[in-house]
């Protein structure tokens, strides 16, 4: 009986470290994309093309994630084709600037929540870090006119997807 139990207790202890070791893999980095971004109180050029794309690398990757688990469903569906365009609009200003694109390792801090209404609720924090990030970013006082262009034209769009997963929220999806 007695061995049966350090058997059980030990497998029990190996489950929860294995566990905690898959949820601290999910955890977002803080000094990565928008939540990067907002703590940063000096920020380059490179780190601010980086930061963006790695918090549309992010956003993509919740939101297919999302998909993958629940479905085809708006306004998933269409965001994370809006999110691949916001990463090609970055795309050229890496090149242009000759700044490395950071590889895409998002998928590793995704994942789908239980519920829908929980993915509409990270789909509004979300997207709310996203504009706030730009903002930020836009007001860089050296920061070329091209790539503030960009930086507004991807905020600006993500007040539409702020509102989309608002809505989504209203519903009680």
């Amino acid at each position: 009986m007695k061995r049966k139990l350090t058997i059980i207790l030990a497998s029990l202890f190996l489950l929860h470290a294995f566990t905690s070791a898959a949820l601290a893999e999910t955890e977002v980095p803080a000094d990565f994309g928008a939540k990067g971004a907002l703590q940063d109180s000096s920020i380059t050029l490179e780190e601010a093309l980086v930061y963006a794309i790695q918090d549309e690398y992010l956003a993509k990757a919740r939101y297919s994630a999302i998909l993958n688990k629940f479905g085809s469903i708006r306004p998933f569906s269409n965001i994370v084709v809006a999110e691949q365009r916001h990463i090609a609009a970055l795309l050229p200003l890496f090149k242009k600037y000759n700044v490395n694109v950071p590889e895409d390792n998002a998928n590793q801090y995704a994942s789908a929540p239980a519920t829908l209404k929980e993915a509409f609720q990270q789909g509004v924090e979300g997207e709310v870090d996203n504009i706030a990030m730009y903002d930020k970013l836009k007001a860089i006082p050296s920061l070329p006119e091209d790539v503030k262009t960009v930086f507004t034209q991807l905020g600006d769009a993500t007040k539409n997807h702020l509102q989309a997963f608002r809505r989504g929220l209203g519903r009680g999806e």
